[in-house]
């Protein structure tokens, strides 16, 4: 039966002695941290010479659980890690090589496991059931699940790492640098594999709900990935009138929807268009187009760039949850392809954006429909990337690129300038590096 959630749970003390009653694995060590289980047919060097009701003395306990065997979860000092290349709420993201055939790479992704007592994370259970389901070229590949060794310098904590795939670059890290340099059919081409990715997750029923130039991976053969479901879930369309209850504190603010942002919690594929619209300016502008510090602030600028959020030109707005509670700008005029023309010269490429960009989550355009779109079929057409990529030998990462200015550095480069102001400062040259400041 389980636990009412205004009862107090069992709490486990672990003794010297343990009694194993009816199953292989025993009860969690101090902390709670979880083993796993055997599947059948799969046997620990320990397994055998243990009778059912026998006695584990803790040294015995530890040494069972140093050898138990992952039947299928391969260690991960099966990889050797070569450089950090990501950092976020998520965890850390590494470069590493097979030590084996010592050419084939891999991004390998460390499982956050600090807030949890006892268990896997339920998130991270989430990300591997949907990853495992994708399939397509335009969706970052789950090699396979690795973990570390329990042993007494961890505490018998497992540390489990998702393994990909790797990508040479991310979109962010591209236009962080001022040598690269997209033609109209290259920036066609990113497109249409971002919305072809997007039309295929969102087929099979799956909201990305974290579309950001950051988790856009290309390799050197010009091959984008939609990568980080770590905030992707699975959806449907409400039955019986009911509506869906998500959650609205998704999606990396500067690309957050205005129905987000106003607290709606029944809401669908539009939400990643809206980030994919973001994403298509920012090739142009080499920036994000809307720097909100703030909810509030964000809403301004979508207000002050899309025009007024009303009901006249979004029907139901006014029953959000916070369209009464946020300070939202009236008498403002939409100005999407005004304010973009100066960056953005091809009008195709303008209308798309402005069907992208639409406030009314209902009348955006969705990813079929963008891909058929004229900005596609026309002069010049989408073309390869790889010869572009080819003259830039050096990976390029969001969080490889140097921040351009103290006021706007991410949250790896803030803890780095805390430590060592000195160092942050001279980071920010950019006639070195080629990279320039993102801020638009």
């Amino acid at each position: 039966m389980p636990f009412n959630s205004d009862e107090p749970k069992p709490s486990f003390q672990p003794s010297n002695k343990v009694k194993v009653m009816s199953k292989p694995m025993p009860p969690p060590s101090r902390g709670g941290s979880y083993m796993g289980q055997p599947r059948s047919g799969g046997t620990s060097g320990m397994e055998g010479s243990m009778s059912v009701n026998s006695i584990m003395t803790t040294k015995e306990k530890q040494k069972y659980i140093e050898d138990y065997n992952f039947q299928y979860c391969d260690e991960a000092s099966k990889y050797e890690k070569i450089a950090k290349i990501g950092q976020g709420t998520f965890g850390e993201v590494f470069k590493a090589k097979d030590r084996k055939t010592q050419k084939k790479i891999v991004a390998m992704k460390k499982v956050l496991m600090d807030n949890e007592k006892e268990g896997f994370p339920i998130t991270a259970l989430r990300e591997i059931k949907i990853l495992q389901l994708l399939k397509h070229e335009n969706v970052v590949n789950l090699l396979e699940i690795c973990r570390t060794k329990a042993t007494l310098s961890n505490r018998y904590k497992t540390t489990f790492y998702l393994v990909f795939d790797f990508c040479e670059h991310d979109l962010a890290g591209l236009l962080s640098n001022i040598n690269v340099k997209f033609s109209l059919g290259e920036i066609k081409k990113v497109m249409q594999q971002l919305l072809n990715g997007l039309y295929y997750i969102h087929s099979n029923k799956i909201l990305h709900r974290d579309m950001k130039a950051a988790n856009v991976l290309i390799t050197k053969t010009g091959i984008l990935k939609l990568a980080d479901f770590g905030l992707a879930r699975p959806f449907s369309f409400s039955k019986n009138s009911a509506p869906n209850r998500y959650t609205n504190r998704v999606v990396t603010l500067w690309y957050r929807p205005p129905e987000l942002l106003l607290g709606d919690r029944n809401y669908g594929p539009p939400v990643d268009l809206w980030g994919a619209g973001c994403i298509m300016a920012e090739m142009w502008t080499r920036s994000p187009i809307m720097q909100g510090n703030t909810e509030q602030q964000q809403l301004t600028l979508i207000s002050q760039l899309c025009g007024s959020i009303t009901p006249e030109v979004w029907p139901g707005v006014d029953s959000l949850e916070l369209y009464t509670k946020m300070e939202l700008p009236r008498d403002q005029k939409r100005k999407v392809k005004e304010r973009l023309k100066p960056y953005v010269k091809d009008p195709f490429a303008c209308d798309l954006l402005d069907k992208l960009l639409v406030l009314d989550p209902s009348k955006r355009a969705d990813s079929d429909s963008a891909l058929n779109h004229d900005f596609f079929w026309t002069d010049p057409m989408p073309c390869d990337l790889s010869k572009m990529l080819a003259q830039h030998t050096q990976s390029m990462f969001e969080y490889l690129a140097p921040p351009r200015r103290p006021g706007h550095m991410r949250p790896h480069h803030q803890q780095a300038a805390v430590i060592n102001p000195t160092a942050a400062r001279a980071t920010t040259s950019s006639v070195e590096s080629g990279y320039q400041d993102r801020v638009f």
